[in-house]
């Protein structure tokens, strides 16, 4: 069974903060969440807004609660608004159906983790998830398995 560690943890917050300042978007906060969804890295820029870890940790958490990136959830949220509602109610707000929650595979496909990323728009945000797994070594899956 393969752990995220928190050494890869920082890369990967490190890296998709640089990321985020090397194409100019607005401050970010990045979470890095373990299969469990226990925080195991937070970086929050200066002149972030104060909602920003709970919009990152709900995009990376409603990944690893559903088992697919969160840019599949918000397909699926325009599909289905009336099951989204219930699911949010079932899971006590926990989730944010928007694109920038990125599950973490190790290299043999077991998630090992999430990563949520809030302050520019989703895909900004997106962008910068990416580049900070892609610098961990590890594997991103943003939407579906196979997308």
């Amino acid at each position: 069974m393969s752990r995220l560690t928190l050494a890869q943890a920082a890369t990967i917050v490190d890296a998709a903060l640089a990321k985020g300042r090397a194409m100019k978007f607005e401050p970010l906060t990045v979470v890095v969440l373990d299969a469990g969804g226990h925080v195991v890295a937070l970086k929050r820029e200066d002149g972030s807004g104060i909602l920003r870890v709970e919009i990152a940790t709900g995009k990376a958490y409603g990944a690893l609660g559903f088992g697919f990136g969160s840019r599949e959830l918000f397909e699926r949220s325009k599909a289905q608004p009336v099951f989204m509602s219930a699911l949010a109610a079932v899971a006590q707000g926990k989730f944010v159906p928007v694109p920038s929650g990125v599950l973490i595979r190790a290299a043999s496909g077991e998630v090992i983790g999430a990563v949520g990323i809030s302050g520019d728009n989703s895909d900004n945000d997106e962008i910068a998830a990416l580049a900070g797994i892609a610098a961990s070594g590890l594997v991103a899956q943003p939407g579906k398995a196979g997308a």
